[in-house]
């Protein structure tokens, strides 16, 4: 009996040695699961960023062309891609926040109004189980795209293509009182927002929010 233990004492130590080998195996795979998720979450976050503070930076342009409808129509009924802007120095902030650098952030190039982010993760792999894990960084890429919520509806009047009729009005009074222009036209939203557009000023504009939504999509 003594011999037999013996013998069995170091099959013993081989079946545990071997399965706490594959433990650390699964425990490598999980880490790695958990620094690709990391990074991935990172790169989402620093797309999404890019991509609201380049929506952020349109409100100026469009409140100074409250009464250019081609410009409206070209913002909201045609193919926009964004103002020019810091956007990525904000892709970079939320990256660092993320614990992530290495960043490449570039705009679209597909006529879509968005950004491509990539990055690595400042924390590398903790074990050399698998040979050459040891110190190896996840990288991610995503992209977020900037899309109208809105149609712009010029008003008939405001046409520019619209053929003009002879106007019989008389000759203006120079001791009447200014008339405020005619409206525009109308920003028609998804979930019912409406914004009559008055180049007077009277409807403050809605928040770009309410005009574009920014989403994360494919690359």
């Amino acid at each position: 009996m003594k011999r037999e233990s013996g013998q069995a004492t170091p099959l013993y130590i081989a079946a545990v040695t071997g399965l706490l080998f594959v433990a650390l195996i699964f425990l490598a795979f999980g880490e790695a699961d958990i620094q690709r998720n990391g990074a991935q979450s990172a790169a989402d976050a620093a797309a999404l960023a890019a991509a609201k503070e380049s929506r952020g930076l349109l409100a100026p342009d469009l409140e100074a062309h409250l009464t250019d409808p081609d410009y409206l129509d070209s913002v909201f009924n045609a193919a926009f891609v964004g103002v020019t802007g810091d956007a990525c120095g904000k892709a970079a902030d939320f990256a660092a926040r993320n614990r992530a650098s290495e960043v490449r952030c570039r705009p679209l190039a597909d006529g879509r109004w968005g950004y491509e982010v990539s990055l690595r993760s400042d924390k590398g792999m903790s074990t050399n189980v698998i040979p050459g894990s040891a110190g190896k960084k996840a990288t991610a890429v995503a992209v977020a795209v900037v899309e109208p919520r809105c149609t712009f509806i010029p008003d008939p009047g405001s046409d520019p293509d619209e053929d003009p009729s002879p106007d019989p009005s008389p000759t203006p009074d120079p001791d009447a009182p200014d008339t405020p222009d005619k409206p525009i036209g109308k920003v028609r939203c998804d979930g019912g927002l409406e914004w009559g557009i008055d180049p007077e000023g009277t409807e403050p504009m809605p928040d770009m929010a309410d005009f574009f939504s920014v989403h994360l999509a494919e690359n």
